[in-house]
């Protein structure tokens, strides 16, 4: 065909493998010409579909997403750009870390501060794990929470004082988490089951100081189905310990 490149020629000049164009053309995404034989070719019109979605990808959307827009369905574009911000955020919020990392590890060391290999490696898996936890959060988030949703959490967190004890908190939250469990079985309307409710709320209080209704939705919807993805994250808690704080609120 004039004027058109086939499967292999497109992917060597892209750097997308041909499977990947293949599975393009199976979500819609591509309609590739076809020659008398079969074999696919792309034009100059398919071509400028495929850089508009390597475009859109690079920029973040989904498949999904990309599809909707490439189709010129209803699209919250609005609210896709702020999403990708929040994850923008979140990125430079990990860089940021790592750079503080750094730069107390140097500072440690201009003091002439004992301070080997193995202390270094240390240090910098303590970050590691730090970004795998927040990792763990965003991917649990994204499936339970809206794109809006999780944009509103970026922004919020954002703006949570620098010296707020993240650390501290979260021990908090496991041993609360770890006196309920081991309290359990326990009557929901028990004077010991109000006064784990008391310390519940007062924990939750700097959550729903800054959090906005569709973020305290959001996460009670993630948190009533937490059976479903336990193990996968570490709040402190548990399944069982966050039902019978549901049941002793009700009570």
């Amino acid at each position: 065909m004039i004027d058109s490149l086939d499967i292999a020629e497109v992917a060597r000049r892209t750097g997308i493998s041909a499977r990947a164009l293949r599975f393009y053309e199976a979500r819609g995404l591509l309609k590739p010409l076809r020659t008398a034989s079969g074999r696919r070719h792309y034009g100059p019109g398919e071509l400028a579909t495929l850089h508009q979605i390597l475009a859109l990808k690079r920029a973040g959307l989904t498949l999904a997403q990309v599809q909707r827009l490439l189709h010129s369905r209803s699209v919250d574009l609005a609210g896709l750009i702020d999403a990708q911000l929040a994850v923008l955020e979140q990125q430079s919020a990990a860089i940021a870390r790592s750079r503080a990392l750094l730069l107390e590890t140097k500072s440690r060391v201009e003091r002439s501060e004992p301070l080997d290999v193995a202390t270094f490696c240390s240090l910098i898996e303590q970050g590691e794990r730090q970004m795998d936890k927040k990792a763990q959060w965003d991917t649990l988030a994204s499936r339970y929470l809206t794109e809006a949703e999780r944009a509103d959490f970026a922004t919020t967190m954002a703006d949570v004082p620098a010296g707020f004890d993240q650390a501290g908190y979260a021990a908090q939250w496991k041993e609360l988490g770890g006196r309920i469990k081991a309290a359990l079985p326990l009557d929901p309307g028990s004077a010991a089951a109000q006064a784990f409710v008391v310390e519940w709320k007062a924990l939750l209080a700097p959550f729903n100081a800054v959090a906005t209704p569709a973020m305290q939705a959001g996460v009670q919807r993630m948190y009533a189905d937490m059976g479903n993805w336990q193990g996968e994250a570490d709040p402190g808690f548990d399944a069982e310990v966050f039902q019978f704080i549901q049941a002793a609120c009700r009570a």
